[in-house]
């Protein structure tokens, strides 16, 4: 059995912190837009899955029907997060599986 290195492995665990940290805040910077209502509603939602902009078609406004707004901005800002966590997922998964953490007794040594 292999003999376990932990400064090592806590080096590598440090570095796998560090690149998630990065990989954070750099999807944090990217955004992803969604609509409903053919575009009546648009919204920009970041990878820190914040909701960044509403707009609303004046179209929608001057329909005065508060129920179908209500909806139409829901199923939009739903959308926007669902994409923004589709965006961070993928990101993530650039990291790999521990990304090359070298732990004896697991994979290649």
């Amino acid at each position: 059995m292999a003999e376990i290195d932990l400064s090592a492995l806590m080096q590598q665990a440090q570095a796998l912190q560090l690149r998630m940290k990065e990989m954070q805040e750099s999807a944090a910077a990217r955004t992803v837009e969604a609509q409903s209502g053919g575009g009546m509603v648009r919204v920009v939602v970041d990878g820190s899955l914040r909701l960044r902009k509403i707009e609303i078609d004046a179209a929608i406004i001057a329909a005065n029907d508060k129920s179908m707004l209500e909806d139409l901005i829901l199923v939009a800002v739903n959308d926007g997060m669902a994409r923004a966590q589709r965006m961070l997922a993928e990101e993530m998964g650039k990291l790999g599986p521990l990304q090359g953490l070298q732990i004896p007794g697991f994979g290649t040594e």
